[in-house]
C-alpha cells in the first residue's frame, strides 16, 4: 500500500517484509506469490518459487525464470531446463531428487524491435537480485543441501558478490559460505549456454563433466 507520500514496498528493494515468520518451503512459496518486493513483479505473469523437496541433497540455483517459466509458474520448464535435466541424468543425479530455483523470482525481459511480441530475456541488475536475496536465503536455509549448484554468472553474483567469476570457479567443489552457513559449491554454466553454443555437443559435454563432480561428492 501506498504511503501519503506515495512510497510503495518496491522502492525499498527489499522482499524482507514479505517473508513470512516462520514456516517451511511451502508457506516461502505462498508468501512469495505475493512479493512486491522490487518493480520487476509489475510486469511479470507471476512469481514463479523454488521447486522440489526440503530433504534434497543437490540445490541448483539458476539466474531468473524465463519465458515459460513465467507462463506455468514452475522454475527450469522451458528449452533450458530440459537441457538440465537431460545433463543431471547423465551426470547420474536424478533430476527429480534436486531443488531447483533461481536468485531472482520474477521475469525481467524486453520487446525488441522487429521481433513482434516475442519476450527477450534481459538480466536483472544487482540491486534487483539483492532485493530477491531474502527469499534465496531462506530457501538455503530450509534445504541445507548437500552440494549447492551455481548455474551461470548471474547466480554466482548473487550468492557471492560481484567478484565471482564462472570461468574461475567452473568445475571446482569448494566450500563457501552461503547466508552465513558453509556449503560445497560448485560453479557451472547456465544451461541456456549450451543453446546458445556454436558447438551444443560439446557445451553439453562439458555441462555434464561439471555435474559429475557433484554427483561423485554425493557419492562419497
Amino acid at each position: 500500500m501506498a504511503s501519503k507520500a506515495g512510497h510503495t514496498p518496491e522502492d525499498d528493494y527489499t522482499a524482507e517484509p514479505f517473508l513470512p515468520e516462520r514456516g517451511g518451503l511451502p508457506a516461502l512459496r505462498r508468501a512469495a506469490a505475493d512479493c512486491r518486493g522490487c518493480p520487476l513483479h509489475r510486469d511479470a505473469t507471476q512469481t514463479v518459487f523454488g521447486e522440489g523437496t526440503a530433504t534434497a541433497r543437490v540445490m541448483l540455483v539458476g539466474e531468473q525464470p524465463g519465458d515459460q517459466e513465467d507462463r506455468q509458474g514452475r522454475p527450469f520448464v522451458g528449452p533450458a531446463g530440459h537441457v538440465l535435466d537431460r545433463a543431471l541424468a547423465v551426470a547420474g543425479i536424478d533430476p527429480g531428487e534436486t531443488y531447483r530455483t533461481n536468485a531472482v523470482k520474477h521475469f525481467k525481459f524486453e520487446h525488441v524491435a522487429g521481433r513482434g511480441k516475442r519476450r527477450i530475456h534481459k538480466a536483472p541488475t544487482l540491486r534487483e537480485m539483492t532485493a530477491c536475496g531474502p527469499w534465496l536465503a531462506r530457501e538455503t536455509a530450509l534445504v541445507a543441501p548437500e552440494v549447492l549448484v551455481v548455474l551461470g554468472a548471474t547466480a554466482g553474483r548473487a550468492l557471492f558478490g560481484s567478484s565471482f567469476r564462472v570461468g574461475e570457479e567452473r568445475g571446482a567443489l569448494t566450500e563457501r559460505q552461503v547466508h552465513s552457513r558453509a556449503v560445497p559449491v560448485l560453479a557451472t554454466v547456465h544451461p541456456s549456454a549450451v543453446l546458445r553454443a556454436d558447438d551444443r555437443d560439446a557445451a553439453f559435454d562439458g555441462l555434464v563433466r561439471d555435474l559429475t563432480v557433484a554427483a561423485e561428492a554425493l557419492a562419497r
